[in-house]
């Protein structure tokens, strides 16, 4: 009777230790991912607070000479930190049917923020506000030194930080931009 009770007991915790903890929910597996730092799950789309993803259909030129879609590479390497860390998130903001998140995942028993695991992997930046400022600060630091060790996509030469890209494509769409 006594070992029946510990095993029940056993795996009510061990299915605790597994939810989200009150005010968070899990990032499965399956979820529809967009980009490197957007997803979308019961219908509502949701992206972590101060990344930014590497734009798909940018590229970069691989060791091999083979150009690569760099907004693919951030997306597989979110799946895979999806898959490997089991992340919970919270809300942290809303802007229209955007939901901005915090999230951490399990490392070797340890909670790690998604986005710094994203960002100092060199496969996503730290996301600028309007002004070219870093949403969150402390990203801005992991991802300069993700760059000084060429960490992920940071190996290659050609890649751009999406915001080089974002910012000429919202000055062109300036009205009398280019003349």
């Amino acid at each position: 009777m006594k070992r029946t009770a510990v095993a029940v007991l056993a795996g009510l915790f061990a299915t605790a230790v597994h939810t989200a903890p009150q005010g968070y929910f899990d990032l499965r597996q399956g979820v529809a991912l967009e980009t490197g730092d957007t997803w979308i799950a019961d219908g509502r789309t949701y992206r972590l607070y101060g990344v930014q993803s590497c734009l798909r259909g940018t590229s970069y030129t691989d060791k091999g000479g083979v150009a690569r879609d760099c907004g693919e590479a951030s997306l597989a390497v979110l799946a895979a930190f999806i898959r490997d860390t089991a992340p919970v998130c919270a809300p942290v903001a809303e802007a229209g049917q955007l939901t901005y998140v915090a999230c951490y995942g399990s490392v070797v028993g340890n909670r790690m923020d998604l986005a710094v695991l994203l960002i100092a992997s060199g496969f996503a930046f730290a996301a600028l506000d309007t002004s070219g400022l870093p949403v969150h600060p402390e990203y801005a630091v992991i991802e300069q030194d993700a760059r000084a060790r060429h960490a992920g996509l940071w190996q290659f030469d050609d890649v751009q930080h999406p915001a080089i890209l974002l910012s000429k494509n919202a000055h062109a769409r300036k009205p009398g931009a280019g003349q």
